[in-house]
C-alpha cells in the first residue's frame, strides 16, 4: 500500500492552536520571562534563597566508572576531547545526556560546519574522511572561499559514534550530568544519572564540554555568562525541515528580494532558508530574550520556538504559496551562548582584532564575529557588516584552563571569553580544536600526575600541531 502525507493544514482554527501567539506576544512573554530569570539570577547572587523551601538531598552513590579523562557533554568539542585523549592512550569515558552524540550538529539540526574544516587536527580530520566516505558531507573549497560545509547531520551521528568506540571510548549515552564532588580545588567524581539511577564517574582529568559551563558551576567555580551590561545572551535558534509536495518547486530558486521581503514581515521572525537534500530545505528561526543556563527560560525558548515554526510554515504555505510540509524539526534548541567559564585568561574582542599571539596557543579560529542581537529576532548584528571580520587569531591553553581547579578543563562556546570574542569561537570546526587540545593535555596531566597548568605548554602546543592543527596566523 502507498502511504501519503497529508497536505497543508486546512482548519484555520486548528492552525491557530498549533501557531500559539504572534510575534508581539512571544516578544511579551520572552521579555516576562527574562525578567523572571534575572530576579533568580540576582536572588542567587546575593544569597538570597529564590525559591521557599529547599530540601538536602542525600543518597550512597555508587561509583559505577573509572576513567583516566572524563568529558562531560558529547557535542563537536567533547567528541574531539574524548577521541584526543584516548588517541594519547588514556582511559577515557564520555557523558551524554541525549541517545546521540554530536550536539547542536546533530541533535540541535545545524547541520553546517562554519569555516575552515582543514587543519583543525587529527580528530575533526576523521570525521571529515568519514562523512567524505558516506558522500555525507559538500566537497571541500578553501575558506574564505565557501564559509560552510553542509552535512547529513543523520549520518554524522553514526560517524562520531563509531569513531569514539572504535578508540576505546566509554560512551554513556542518555546519561545527564547532574553535580560533581569536590575536595579542595580538585574534582573527584562527578555524579550522572541515566536509566540505571545515579551513579558517580571517578576521574583524574575532567573536561567540561556542555556547552553551558555545567559542571564548572556545580562545581563551584566562577562562571559568566551574557553581555557585560545586562546579562543578554545571543539568541537561540529553532531549526526545522521541509520537504515539497511539488518537484518543480525543490529545483526553484529563491527569487530576487524574497529574503528581504520575508525579513520585513513584522509578525515574523528571521527565518533563514536553504537547500537540504532532493526536495527539501532547512529553515532557522530565532528565539531572543531568554536564557540558556535558566531551566524554564529554555523550557520557554523551545516552547516558542516550535509556536513558531507553525507560524512561519503557516506562512509560506498561506502567503507565499509553497507547497511544503514539515518533515522534521530539530530534537532541542540551537543554543548559541549559555554559561562561559573564568578561566586563567579571558579572551578578548581586542585580541581578535589585533590577531594577537600566545605562547600557549593550542587551537586558531578564522570565522567572522557572529554576535546576533540578543533582543531581536530578525537578521540583525551587534555589529555592522564591515565590523564583524577578524583576521586569524589564536586562543591560548589558559582560556581553557577553569581558574581555581586543579583538574579541570573546558572547550567548545563556554570557553573563557568576553561575548563577541566567544562569538567567533563557538563555530564547530573551532569548537573541534579546542576539544582535541583539552584532550590532549588532559591526557597528559593524567599520566604525569600534575594540573594542566604545571603541564609544559610547548609540549601539549607540540602535539596539538603534531596531530595536524595549524596553530600559525
Amino acid at each position: 500500500m502507498m502511504k501519503t502525507r497529508p497536505g497543508p493544514i486546512r482548519n484555520t482554527q486548528h492552525k491557530e492552536e498549533l501557531m500559539g501567539h504572534t510575534r508581539r506576544d512571544f516578544m511579551k512573554c520572552a521579555g516576562i520571562a527574562r525578567a523572571a530569570a534575572a530576579v533568580a539570577s540576582a536572588a542567587a547572587y546575593s544569597g538570597e534563597d529564590a525559591h521557599t523551601a529547599s530540601v538536602v538531598w542525600r543518597r550512597k552513590t555508587p561509583v559505577r566508572y573509572e576513567a583516566d579523562v572524563a568529558v562531560v557533554g558529547g557535542g563537536i568539542a567533547g567528541v574531539c576531547a574524548a577521541m584526543a585523549a584516548a588517541h594519547s592512550g588514556a582511559k577515557v569515558a564520555l557523558v551524554e545526556r541525549f541517545g546521540v552524540v554530536g550536539g547542536n550538529a546533530t541533535v540541535g539540526g545545524v547541520a553546517s560546519f562554519c569555516g575552515e574544516t582543514a587543519g583543525q587536527g587529527e580528530a575533526f580530520d576523521a570525521i571529515i574522511a568519514a562523512l567524505e566516505a558516506w558522500s555525507a558531507i559538500v566537497p571541500y573549497r578553501p575558506y574564505p572561499e565557501a564559509d560552510n560545509r553542509v552535512f547529513d547531520h543523520a549520518v554524522l551521528a553514526v560517524v562520531l559514534q563509531e569513531l569514539l568506540l572504535k578508540r576505546g571510548v566509554k560512551l554513556l549515552l542518555h546519561t545527564g550530568f547532574v553535580d560533581a564532588c569536590v575536595d579542595g580545588a580538585r574534582v573527584t567524581e562527578c555524579i550522572v544519572c541515566g536509566p540505571s539511577g545515579p551513579e558517580a564517574l571517578r576521574a583524574k582529568q575532567f573536561i567540561d564540554c556542555t556547552g553551558e559551563a555545567m559542571l564548572a558551576h556545580l562545581a563551584g567555580f566562577e562562571t559568566m555568562k551574557g553581555r557585560d551590561e545586562d546579562g543578554l545572551q545571543l539568541p537561540m535558534s529553532m531549526m526545522f525541515f521541509v520537504r515539497h509536495v511539488n518537484s518543480e518547486d525543490a529545483r526553484a530558486q529563491v527569487p530576487e528580494g524574497w529574503f528581504e521581503r520575508i525579513a520585513s514581515k513584522d509578525d515574523l521572525p528571521m527565518t533563514s532558508v536553504w537547500p537540504n537534500g532532493p526536495g527539501g530545505n532547512a529553515l532557522k528561526i530565532k528565539i531572543p530574550m531568554l536564557d540558556a543556563s535558566d531551566t524554564e527560560s529554555l523550557t520557554a525558548a523551545e516552547i516558542q520556538g516550535r509556536r513558531r515554526m507553525m507560524q512561519v510554515l503557516d506562512y509560506y504555505q498561506r502567503v507565499e504559496q509553497k507547497p511544503w510540509l514539515l518533515d522534521h524539526c530539530s530534537g532541542r534548541i540551537g543554543i548559541r551562548e549559555g554559561r562561559r567559564i573564568v578561566g586563567d585568561y579571558v579572551l578578548k574582542l581586542a585580541d581578535l582584532r589585533a590577531a594577537r599571539t600566545f605562547e600557549d596557543a593550542i587551537a586558531r579560529g578564522v570565522y567572522p564575529l557572529d554576535g546576533h542581537k540578543p533582543d531581536d529576532d530578525k537578521r540583525t548584528y551587534i555589529l555592522p557588516a564591515n565590523e564583524r571580520g577578524v583576521p586569524p587569531y589564536q586562543i591560548p591553553f589558559r582560556s581553557l584552563i577553569v581558574r581555581d581547579a586543579a583538574n579541570l578543563l573546558a572547550a567548545g562556546r563556554c570557553l573563557s571569553a568576553d561575548q563577541l570574542a566567544m562569538s567567533s569561537a563557538r563555530v564547530m570546526t573551532t569548537c573541534a580544536m579546542m576539544g582535541q587540545a583539552t584532550g590532549i593535555a588532559a591526557a597528559m596531566a593524567a599520566k604525569q600526575g600534575c594540573t594542566p597548568r604545571e603541564l609544559d605548554y610547548s609540549a601539549v602546543r607540540g602535539e596539538v600541531e603534531a596531530r595536524g592543527a595549524k596553530l600559525e596566523v
